[in-house]
């Protein structure tokens, strides 16, 4: 075996190594699988009113909001409704500017994006730019201990 051939072997190994890598970038996960096998169906953490359960009153209270990533319809930052603490808003967090995600600013009332620095009220609207859209919001109820979320 010359030397061209004995790279070439090598060459072809190495490549031949990185298949199952590959092949499992490209499969569906069993999160994915499991998904589509529950699309429909009632999960553990939502109602059959559409509610889902986001965290809880005492998050809340201890934290001033609760950030959820997790959600099914997306992104979801909860907030103590400043202008009536017996009530509660939730919003679609990321900046319809850029996409950032956006933080809430108590004192002042208003979601500060710290990208671009565009500013939302406490229900979503655009107060300075340079976003043009508002941020998404959610019906938002609180159930015992539980802060439920549910996408329009």
């Amino acid at each position: 075996m010359n030397r061209r051939e004995l790279m070439s072997w090598f060459s072809l190994g190495w490549v031949a190594s990185f298949l199952p890598v590959a092949m499992a970038a490209c499969s569906p996960t069993e999160k994915a699988e499991s998904d589509s096998q529950n699309s429909g169906k009632n999960t553990s953490n939502s109602s059959p009113d559409g509610f889902a359960s986001v965290g809880t009153v005492s998050q809340l209270e201890e934290k001033g909001e609760i950030l959820n990533r997790e959600f099914a319809g997306g992104a979801v930052l909860v907030i103590g409704n400043p202008d009536d603490p017996a009530m509660v808003k939730a919003v679609n967090p990321t900046c319809t500017h850029d996409g950032c995600t956006v933080k809430w600013h108590p004192r002042d009332k208003k979601y500060i994006c710290p990208c671009h620095d565009a500013e939302y009220s406490a229900d979503g609207q655009v107060l300075q730019g340079p976003a043009k859209e508002p941020l998404s919001t959610y019906a938002v109820k609180i159930a015992g201990d539980s802060v439920l979320v549910k996408s329009f």
